[in-house]
C-alpha cells in the first residue's frame, strides 16, 4: 500500500504549489496573447509563502494519509512528522506557562 485514505488528493496540492511556482516564474513574460501578470514583488512574496505552506500540508496530509492506511504505525508516524513537516514550519518561541490553562468548553 502506499496511502490512499484521502484518495490521493494532497498531490492536487503538490500541483496548485507547482502552478503557483509557474506564475512567479513567467511573472511579467507575456503569453501568446501577450498578456503578463506583471505581479508587485510584495505579491509575488505572498505567493511564494502559498507555494511554501501548500507543501507543508500536502506533507500533513501525507503522513496522516499513510498512518490511517496502515503503512505507518504511530511511532514512524512521529518519526517522519518530525523530518518531513516540523522542519519546514518556522521554529516557535516557547513560552513559560504561568499555571493551568482554563478550560473553554
Amino acid at each position: 500500500m502506499s496511502g490512499g485514505h484521502f484518495n490521493h488528493s494532497q498531490y492536487h496540492l503538490v500541483q496548485i504549489s507547482e502552478d503557483i511556482d509557474t506564475l512567479v516564474r513567467n511573472n511579467c513574460i507575456p503569453d501568446e496573447y501577450g498578456y503578463a501578470t506583471n505581479f508587485t514583488p510584495e505579491t509575488l512574496a505572498k505567493f511564494e509563502e502559498a507555494i511554501k505552506a501548500l507543501k507543508v500540508a500536502h506533507a500533513m496530509v501525507q503522513r496522516v494519509d499513510w498512518l490511517v492506511s496502515g503503512d505507518d504505525g504511530e511511532d514512524t508516524f512521529h518519526k517522519r512528522w518530525e523530518e518531513e513537516v516540523a522542519s519546514q514550519l518556522p521554529k516557535r518561541k516557547m513560552f513559560k506557562k504561568k499555571g493551568p490553562m482554563p478550560f473553554k468548553g
